[in-house]
């Protein structure tokens, strides 16, 4: 079972929406279990359970985990094929994002288009590595900090503005031939908290950075 599956197929995309399906995708990531065993868990007859785990095991979300005898029925013994799955803008092709469209570093909606594409290309990276059986060399760097101050927040976005900004001046070689050109994505946005009722989002929103 992979950790994450990135969902590009629009149909595939509808069929893990569906209220029901989810559930059986959440409890087949838990582990195998036929139909009769996924009924009692998700409310449905046994009959009906069946019907969308073969909706998902075409889209290619569920998978046959083995088989095993009771009395005279053999049941099949279904798996998720990934623990969780992100939905890529491809499944919604012609609206997707297009971060080309503007440039704005203090848009927390530009921040958004440029994460739906960062999904999308490591997506497709994921699928061009995993048919070619090669690893896909990536990094990401996650880490939260506290500012004391809107000023003290300014002043961390200059540096880190200028620090990405002289490492790439160093580092980009765009003669070099045999070179792999890389895209480095930056954000800076407020800690989201969950509660019982629902996320909250501390102070206000701050500035973001792409190189």
């Amino acid at each position: 079972m992979l950790d994450v599956t990135v969902i590009e197929d629009p149909a595939a995309a509808a069929a893990s929406l569906d209220p029901k399906r989810a559930q059986l995708l959440a409890e087949l990531a838990a582990g195998p279990a036929s139909a009769a065993m996924l009924a009692g868990k998700v409310g449905l007859p046994r009959q009906k359970v069946n019907y969308h785990l073969k909706a998902l095991e075409r889209h290619g979300l569920v998978e046959l985990a083995g088989e095993r005898r009771k009395g005279n029925v053999t049941e099949r013994l279904m798996r998720a094929t990934a623990a969780s799955y992100v939905i890529s803008p491809l499944a919604l092709a012609s609206v997707q994002p297009d971060p080309d469209r503007f440039r704005d570093q203090l848009s927390a909606r530009w921040m958004l288009a440029l994460g739906a594409r960062l999904v999308r290309d490591v997506g497709l990276l994921i699928t061009g590595a995993a048919k070619a059986r090669k690893r896909l060399a990536t990094y990401a760097l996650d880490g939260e900090v506290r500012f004391a101050s809107a000023a003290e927040r300014a002043a961390f976005i200059q540096e880190l503005t200028a620090g990405v900004s002289a490492l790439i001046r160093k580092y980009d070689a765009p003669d070099a031939e045999g070179g792999r050109d890389h895209r480095i994505v930056v954000a800076v946005h407020p800690t989201v908290k969950p509660t019982a009722a629902q996320p909250t989002v501390e102070d206000q929103p701050a500035p973001e950075l792409n190189q």
